[in-house]
C-alpha cells in the first residue's frame, strides 16, 4: 500500500479545473444543483468544494493560461470523461434533481459491475454521474 503521509506521492485530487463558456450560469447551476456555497469566486472563477475536493469553474478564456500549448476544446467536441459521486439513494437523489430542472442523460440504471447509477451534464458539457 502506498504511504499516505503528507507529501506521498500520488496524493489525493485536491482539484478538477472545468472550462466554462458561462461561468455565471456555471456558477448558478452548482450553487443551485449541488447546493453548495461557492468557497471562493473571482471575475474568471467560482471555486465549490466536493469533500476533500474543489471544482474550479474557470471561464474558458482563461483556460489557455493554463493548458497551452494543448488547445482547449469546445464543449461540443465530446465528451472525455465524467465525475462520480457517491449517494446513498440514486433514484431518490434523481428526483431531487429533478425538482432542479435537471434533465437526465440515463439512468437511474442497474449496470452490470453491480452499481446504480444516473448522469446529467452541467452547463459547460461536463459529465456527472451519482452512483450507488
Amino acid at each position: 500500500m502506498a504511504d499516505e503521509s503528507a507529501g506521498a506521492w500520488p496524493g489525493a485530487i485536491a482539484a478538477v479545473t472545468l472550462f466554462v463558456e458561462d461561468l455565471a450560469e456555471a456558477r448558478r447551476f452548482y450553487a443551485e444543483v449541488f447546493g453548495l456555497p461557492v468557497h471562493y469566486e473571482d471575475e474568471h472563477s467560482a471555486v465549490f468544494v466536493f469533500g476533500a475536493t474543489m471544482i474550479n469553474l474557470l471561464a474558458v478564456g482563461e483556460a489557455p493560461g493554463l493548458v497551452a500549448p494543448a488547445p482547449v476544446a469546445r464543449p461540443d467536441a465530446g465528451v472525455r470523461f465524467q465525475l462520480t459521486l457517491g449517494v446513498d439513494d440514486v433514484d431518490a437523489t434523481c428526483a431531487q434533481l429533478r425538482e432542479r430542472g435537471v434533465e437526465l442523460l440515463n439512468g437511474p440504471v442497474d449496470r452490470p459491475w453491480g452499481i446504480r447509477t444516473a448522469s446529467f451534464r452541467d452547463p459547460g458539457g461536463h459529465i456527472w454521474e451519482i452512483a450507488h
